[in-house]
């Protein structure tokens, strides 16, 4: 990772936010806000999920106005009309749904809208790509800008969205959730290119769920809670405290949100047993990871957690276990019994369930109610002899699970997507929980959630195992891992490399095991 640049310039603010709120029909989403943020600095705007931090940035970005309050931006009145309004005076929002358009090559999407034309209006290419060169080269990018952006990884999507912000002359760069979706490797070239901006004088607000890039990257922090200023926090000579950040976010200390559990009862049977597994290679994913004769057994009423890094093959084990993927060789059983699921569909007859890594796209259908998000596997159990909903079964159903999983929410026809990354994933663990599974698969339980909501789902993972259900724990995050797993397994390029307790782990002996190359009996 890039060193720290030098302190940001102390001179007047570039943007300046005072007392800024935002009502909607009565509901308060921000509450007498204020923030600032200087040329050639990082600012951090932390909160949970319904802290106020999307609002404000529809707000910077020129999508809604403010109720009331004021906003500076270089010195003048700054109030857009439109994200176009924002653009022209410098501010470009950067959304963790990107808005590139796939079939486009990077120099159209960068100059989508303002390509250079020349004699008689038609469009200059050679200048629009050699301009592209040029621009794409400040965020590292070395590609041909001929090239489609569906040929991109996600990571280098992300680099031409910002190319493209730059291209615009701006002068503050919002990135919402830049890295989500990034592996380590490619995180820390994006926290080196905002490095880079900053020392070249780009202002950037970093919108983030990942406590630890906010503490190493970040100049200041501005935390929102419940709509209110919580708190601005500061680097003074090193990275602010993840412990201290959390009590700011949630008003509780961090030592009673990630406390691990002490009293569990013990395991049980062996319930779901792996052995010799090895999956098929898929001739349209020539490099993609197989699974390399696997043995892992997951035992009622214990939590075990999958560690690796990205690659190791941890969501393929999910995949061939729930039918998702073909298997070529080995044996899966349950309860003593051999099973052979050649779909999701039959997993789920036989008492399998995953919670996919990928909520949005492969968990909810995001404009479908949430008491349908809800019912959605198990129907049959909602609907009478002749195959027809009983609604009020399935509202009963869901009312139950909302009380119980503390879910958040306005009403069950509201549509999924207008709930928190957490709540979401609470009604995809109720979904599960109304079928009552032998054995539940969860993979990155809580990506893009919280922190406080993190704790929240960790805790019904547990509240699954208590009922004597075999929960299997997939996290690309140790603490997570350690915080909520009874037992613990490793993997690399799809072998398991190691196991041991829940209660002897930690950071630095998992991340031994996952660096372990079993082919050569070495790391």
């Amino acid at each position: 990772m890039a060193a720290l640049a030098a302190t940001a310039d102390q001179s007047a603010p570039l943007l300046e936010v005072v007392g800024v709120s935002k009502h909607f029909s009565g509901v308060t989403a921000l509450n007498d806000v204020s923030l600032d943020v200087r040329a050639g600095e990082i600012l951090g705007l932390l909160g949970e999920n319904g802290a106020g931090k999307s609002t404000l940035l529809k707000i910077l970005s020129g999508a809604q106005p403010p109720s009331s309050g004021r906003i500076n931006f270089a010195g003048a009145d700054y109030r857009p009309a439109s994200p176009d309004a924002a653009k022209r005076a410098g501010i470009v929002t950067i959304y963790q749904e990107l808005s590139l358009i796939p079939t486009l090559s990077i120099a159209e999407n960068i100059f989508i809208g303002r390509a250079p034309t020349g004699a008689f209006g038609l469009i200059d290419w050679r200048r629009m790509r050699a301009e592209t060169r040029g621009i794409i080269a400040r965020v590292g990018l070395t590609i041909d800008p001929d090239t489609p952006v569906s040929a991109l990884s996600v990571a280098e999507q992300q680099l031409v969205e910002i190319a493209r912000a730059l291209s615009l002359e701006s002068r503050l760069i919002i990135m919402d959730e830049p890295t989500s979706a990034l592996t380590e490797t490619e995180v820390s070239q994006l926290l080196g290119i905002m490095n880079r901006l900053r020392s070249e004088g780009v202002a950037i607000m970093f919108v983030t769920h990942r406590l630890e890039e906010a503490s190493t990257i970040c100049d200041r922090m501005t935390v929102l809670r419940d709509g209110r200023l919580a708190g601005h926090l500061h680097r003074e000579g090193g990275p602010v405290a993840i412990p201290l950040i959390i009590e700011k976010m949630v008003g509780r200390a961090a030592s009673e949100l990630y406390a691990r559990p002490t009293q569990r009862n013990a395991a049980g049977a062996v319930r779901l047993s792996v052995r010799g597994l090895r999956t098929m290679r898929d001739p349209d994913a020539p490099h993609a990871i197989v699974l390399d004769g696997v043995d892992v057994d997951l035992k009622a009423g214990e939590i075990l957690g999958v560690a690796g890094l990205v690659g190791s093959g941890r969501t393929e084990l999910a995949r061939a276990i729930f039918g998702a993927d073909r298997i070529a060789s080995g044996t899966i059983t349950l309860d003593g019994s051999p099973i052979s699921p050649a779909s999701p569909a039959d997993a789920i007859e036989l008492g399998i369930g995953l919670v996919p890594e990928d909520r949005k796209h492969q968990a909810i259908f995001a404009m479908l109610a949430i008491q349908h998000n809800f019912s959605v596997a198990a129907l049959d159990r909602y609907s009478n002899a002749l195959g027809i909903m009983e609604e009020g079964r399935e509202r009963t159903a869901l009312a139950d699970y909302k009380k119980a999983l503390s879910i958040r929410m306005a009403s069950p026809e509201q549509a999924i997507e207008g709930l928190s990354g957490g709540n979401q994933q609470k009604v995809i663990l109720a979904r599960w929980l109304a079928r009552d599974p032998k054995v539940l698969i969860v993979d990155e339980p809580t990506r893009g959630v919280d922190v406080g909501a993190k704790a929240e789902v960790h805790q019904i993972l547990v509240q699954l195992a208590a009922r004597g259900i075999a929960v299997m724990v997939i996290s690309s995050e140790l603490p997570e891992i350690l915080a909520v797993s009874d037992r613990i397994v490793t993997m690399r390029q799809g072998r398991m490399t190691g196991e041991m307790s829940g209660a002897d782990a930690t950071e630095e002996k998992l991340m031994a095991l996952m660096a372990l190359d079993q082919r050569r009996g070495d790391a």
